[in-house]
């Protein structure tokens, strides 16, 4: 038999992509993570990971593992919802969203659980496509998507909307948003960059710009950690879209420049869950305290 915390902290390692990230995740050291999946190597007999200096693609045996690591992963989740079904403040939540819905949802997570200590929501920031296949697989229970999926495969409800923004270098301010502009600056990439650039420049009442087509646009950059997408458009590198209310602290201090279209652009948001899953009380709670964050 696998030991499961192995098996655990393998998962880990390939959800985050990286041994020190996931050490940290796991109250970990390093080392302590590296020989984890020693242990597991040796015990299944092959190795589950093609490693450089710098980084490490799963081999076929890893790729196995992960998905039974995964599907176990699943069925403890499953298994821990049953035995807290009908307490709606008690039992553990596995949800996704975007990033910068996460950084605006946690809060409020943190203060329904400081309310309900047996209440843990485990908080994931995944792009649509993640999440979606993180439910069908059930690693996770929820999610907060921006478009209705299959109805064959998911339940979804309505959780509102989030405003987008265009944001700019400050030095930008004042000036008419063309496509020249727009690649004079170029474009700070992030993994839902041309999702939201796409239905910023269709929607915003803006004949000129509603032409362009996202991937057109020089690109000066990337960055995937939400935290940081803003930065180097505060240093005049770039611009980019994002919902505002990761832009918000930024624009109101003044080092960013968010220009008023003639349209505001808002993006629909979705609560999903597996097609015909009766969910326990517990995200009913869940789901009525986000959807007033």
């Amino acid at each position: 038999m696998l030991n499961p915390v192995w098996l655990e902290t393998f998962r880990t390692l390939i959800d985050i992509g990286h041994f020190t990230q996931t050490a940290e995740a796991l109250s970990m050291t390093q080392p302590g993570v590296s020989q984890h999946i020693r242990k597991l190597e040796d015990a299944c007999g092959y190795p589950l990971l093609k490693r450089d200096t710098r980084h490490f693609v799963m081999t076929e045996q890893g790729r196995q593992i992960y998905e039974y690591a995964c599907a176990r992963k699943a069925e403890e989740t499953k298994l821990m919802a049953s035995l807290n079904a009908d307490d709606p403040f008690s039992g553990v939540c596995n949800l996704a969203c975007s990033g910068a819905l996460a950084m605006h949802l946690y809060p409020s997570i943190l203060t329904l659980q400081k309310a309900h200590p047996g209440l843990i929501a485990q908080l994931e920031a995944a792009p649509n496509n993640r999440i979606l296949e993180g439910i069908h697989a059930g690693s996770l229970d929820i999610g907060i998507v921006t478009r209705l999926p299959d109805p064959h495969l998911y339940d979804a409800e309505s959780f509102g909307k989030e405003h987008l923004s265009l944001v700019l270098p400050v030095e930008y301010e004042g000036s008419q948003v063309t496509a020249a502009l727009l690649n004079k600056i170029g474009l700070i990439k992030h993994p839902d960059v041309y999702h939201y650039l796409g239905l910023f420049l269709s929607a915003c009442g803006d004949e000129e710009l509603s032409k362009i087509k996202p991937d057109s646009i020089t690109a000066s950059g990337y960055v995937n950690q939400i935290g940081q997408i803003l930065l180097p458009v505060t240093f005049g590198l770039g611009f980019t879209v994002l919902p505002h209310s990761a832009v918000k602290p930024l624009a109101d201090a003044g080092k960013v420049y968010v220009p008023v279209m003639p349209e505001p652009v808002f993006e629909p948001l979705y609560w999903i869950w597996q097609h015909q899953r009766n969910l326990p009380a517990r995200f009913t709670t869940l789901f009525t305290s986000l959807k007033d964050a």
